[in-house]
């Protein structure tokens, strides 16, 4: 059985032919700053807004709303210059990220010495937050179900592949279709290279984690000689949030449990093991008992994405021991509820990893993909190799950016060994993609994020840091050891 685009959604947005981007947008205005929206918190922020096209082919058309925010640097020598920031997602809002990564309460915020040398740009990318958000007009019940259905069955990927096109079909016909062809990663680099224009600024320096780290090595290779000093922190692979990258979740978690295995183990009373294998035994045990009998609207296959979920970061693994141990006793686990427009986030991370590269759309293809990754990594495999709305989505208006290694030497990779979301293995297939135009640093620690914030290798944040302060890209790779306890 094939399945693919149907024709009515296919129609829902209008056909564009595939062609280069070669027009130029008009000369941005400079930027007046002013009190940002009410929802950003972070101390210290001032707002911006900026027009940049919808289509970049035709610049002098339509036009939508870039919301911008600044740290500025109190140190009037500052270094000519500004670093521009992505938190990741896709769909990830930015403008509280500059103060989020200065907040001194963190355990390792943004050293002075960054905050004296730049004014710290972040900005909501189009689509997200207050820079026209896009909508996929989502239920509870669709947001509910979460992006990481685990299938049990060849017959669960076809149940999930009807619910899949009805979200793109939605999408395709939401308020917001008009968007939906141009959010994209390589526009929102076009849409930087603009915030870049209306600073007034010859170079952009940038630091982007996880999806930032696509975006920031689209923006390398698409303007080359713009970029002054690029940080990427937690990697995605050269082909960015693709049917590749959804199914290393499944070998992510594989490398980072072992560390909650051994935390676990080493803290008995959470009543998970006594040894990590225990531990191990203890989540197919659950994810096979709430797949039988849900405890608090939890399944298992939301247990698998919880878990994967806390792993992100060492300083979430009590909370999840804590969730296990309640869903293991039928009492309620101690998980905050979401916040924020969570149709927004959705709608637009889908907008982004199904308008960059074209997916499969053969039920057929996907129902053996995750039959492989079930047994390839059965923790979480069969999820992300599950069929998404991607494989019911209009075809994208232009190829992919292809990372390749035109340009100078001024990009450093850091990244965790052990990282569930963006394992090793794309940051390194990156870097060969950048050639010598890159470094990359590997920190011996896990979870998602390996520079500043709740990251603490003193190797790989010192390494980072003197590069942004003072330009030190290190003369070959460099592998950081682990911090002593």
């Amino acid at each position: 059985m094939r399945r693919t685009v149907s024709v009515a959604l296919a129609a829902a947005v209008a056909a564009v032919v595939v062609v280069p981007v070669v027009s130029q947008a008009e000369a941005p205005e400079a930027l007046r700053w002013g009190p940002c929206p009410a929802d950003v918190t972070s101390p210290g922020l001032e707002c911006s807004t900026l027009q940049v096209p919808l289509d970049y082919r035709h610049p002098g058309g339509r036009k939508i709303e870039i919301a911008i925010s600044r740290l500025a640097s109190e140190n009037p020598a500052r270094r000519r210059g500004v670093l521009l920031t992505n938190p990741g997602g896709p769909g990830g809002a930015g403008l509280d990220y500059p103060g989020i990564l200065a907040n001194p309460a963190l355990p390792t915020p943004l050293p002075q010495g960054v905050r004296d040398r730049y004014d710290v740009i972040g900005f909501d990318p189009r689509g997200v937050g207050h820079s026209a958000p896009v909508t996929c007009d989502l239920t509870p019940e669709q947001i509910s179900r979460g992006n990481l259905p685990y299938p049990d069955t060849a017959a669960d990927v076809v149940e999930q592949a009807e619910f899949a096109e009805t979200v793109a079909r939605q999408c395709a016909t939401s308020a917001t279709a008009w968007m939906l062809p141009h959010i994209t990663t390589a526009n929102t680099a076009r849409d930087m290279d603009l915030i870049r224009e209306a600073l007034g600024e010859p170079r952009l320096s940038y630091l982007g984690a996880s999806y930032g780290t696509y975006l920031g090595a689209v923006y390398a290779t698409m303007f080359p000689r713009r970029g002054d000093r690029i940080v990427l922190d937690s990697n995605l692979g050269p082909g960015g949030y693709d049917i590749t990258a959804m199914r290393r979740f499944g070998r992510g978690l594989e490398e980072r449990f072992p560390d909650f295995a051994e935390f676990a183990a080493a803290n008995p009373h959470h009543g998970l093991g006594s040894t990590p294998e225990q531990v191990g035994a203890k989540f197919f045990e659950l994810a096979a008992k709430l797949d039988e009998t849900p405890v608090h609207g939890i399944d298992g296959s939301l247990f698998r994405g919880i878990t994967f979920e806390k792993l992100y970061a060492d300083l979430t693994m009590p909370n999840l021991a804590a969730i296990w141990r309640a869903l293991d006793t039928g009492q309620p686990p101690p998980i905050a509820a979401p916040v924020g427009d969570l149709d927004n986030v959705f709608a637009s991370r889908l907008h982004v990893i199904c308008g960059d590269s074209r997916w499969p759309t053969s039920v057929r293809g996907y129902q053996r993909d995750v039959a492989v990754d079930r047994v390839r990594y059965p923790m979480l495999g069969a999820a992300g190799a599950n069929i998404g709305p991607c494989a019911f989505w209009p075809k994208p208006v232009e190829p992919r950016v292809r990372i390749g290694d035109r340009g100078p030497s001024n990009v450093l990779l850091v990244q965790n060994l052990r990282d569930p979301g963006t394992p090793l293995v794309g940051a390194r297939e990156l870097r060969r993609a950048l050639g010598d135009r890159a470094r990359l640093v590997t920190a011996d620690q896990g979870g998602h994020g390996a520079y500043l914030l709740l990251a603490e290798n003193d190797c790989a944040n010192d390494t980072v840091t003197r590069f942004l302060t003072a330009g030190e890209h290190p003369e070959r790779d460099l592998a950081c050891a682990a911090e002593p306890d």
